[in-house]
């Protein structure tokens, strides 16, 4: 798996566009996260359609094409430095195939910022664009609008990239994780919502596998069994193949932990590789945010991930 280009840091004045590539927004919170953003001395600005609601499928936020045309608009927006999503759901794979992607190669690198149903997003950028995204909060999420951890480390990783390159450990914040396997590895981040991956193999703008990477991945609101037939799809189709370490987040929703933990030992402890459970990131309080195609060391008895370079340059 191979290294991205990382765009550049933020700096204050930056602009920065709230789009809404999946499910409906609720507009106080959506609120309360712009304000917080422009607490950062950043510039926000939101995209014509976040607060739509598709009239006949209630679980997006409006028309696929209208999602999809104000991601594109601010993607190639010379005067936009970063594209926060507003929100998760569901809906970012019904507008993946209607981005010109031409367009948006040709409009440059910049930060990319979200998680859960954004994963379609994340492999997307990776695969057509060769684009270091950020696999963490989203604008109007509640953990982003009440949680300081969520926000200190996000704010961080945009501005100053540099302090949060060994993340899960007490110098970016309470330490993180257990090894579930021991042992370290080496290999580029890529990942996201585990669901999201397992649809998505096969399709133009997923990956082919995660041969040689760091695989980050986590979930919600799906039972063990579900957990198990994802898995279980990933490891039959050759997905996870030369997959050199995994990083589980949080699986919030997907019934008691230690009825799933016998899932994720059954299903990943056969690949021979380390992997750490528990990591803080994904469906969590102070939820971490996460680079996607870094080069970074995975030591699962430390519970660390260090980046060989920041996130962003």
């Amino acid at each position: 798996m191979k290294e991205l280009v990382r765009p550049s840091r933020l700096a204050a004045g930056a602009r920065v566009a709230v789009v809404a590539p999946s499910g409906p927004v609720a507009e106080e919170r959506l609120q309360a996260g712009v304000d917080l953003l422009r607490g950062w001395d950043l510039d926000p600005v939101i995209a014509p359609h976040v607060l739509d609601r598709h009239e006949r499928l209630p679980h997006l936020a409006g028309t696929d094409a209208d999602r999809a045309a104000d991601l594109q608009r601010a993607w190639c927006d010379p005067g936009v430095d970063a594209v926060l999503c507003a929100r998760g759901g569901y809906g970012a794979q019904r507008v993946v195939d209607l981005l010109d992607w031409d367009a948006m190669r040709a409009a440059g690198p910049k930060v990319f910022v979200g998680f859960s149903d954004a994963t379609t997003l994340h492999e997307a950028f990776a695969v057509r664009l060769g684009l270091v995204t950020l696999y963490g909060p989203v604008a109007a999420g509640i953990d982003f609008i009440k949680n300081a951890r969520a926000q200190e480390h996000l704010r961080a990783t945009l501005f100053a990239p540099e302090t949060v390159r060994t993340i899960g450990s007490a110098r970016s914040g309470p330490s993180t994780g257990t090894a579930l396997v021991p042992g370290r590895a080496r290999g580029v981040t890529s990942g996201g919502c585990l669901t999201l991956l397992a649809t998505g193999y096969g399709t133009p703008h997923t990956r082919a596998g995660a041969r040689g990477g760091l695989l980050l991945i986590e979930d919600v609101g799906e039972r063990p069994y579900a957990v198990d037939r994802a898995l279980t799809q990933l490891l039959r189709s050759g997905w996870l193949d030369g997959v050199a370490g995994v990083v589980l987040g949080s699986w919030h929703g997907c019934g008691p932990y230690e009825e799933l933990r016998p899932v994720l030992a059954d299903r990943l402890g056969g690949l021979g590789v380390p992997v750490v459970e528990e990591f803080g990131f994904g469906h969590c309080e102070g939820a971490l945010t996460v680079p996607l195609g870094v080069p970074a060391t995975l030591d699962a008895d430390e519970g660390t991930l260090t980046l060989d370079t920041p996130a962003l340059r």
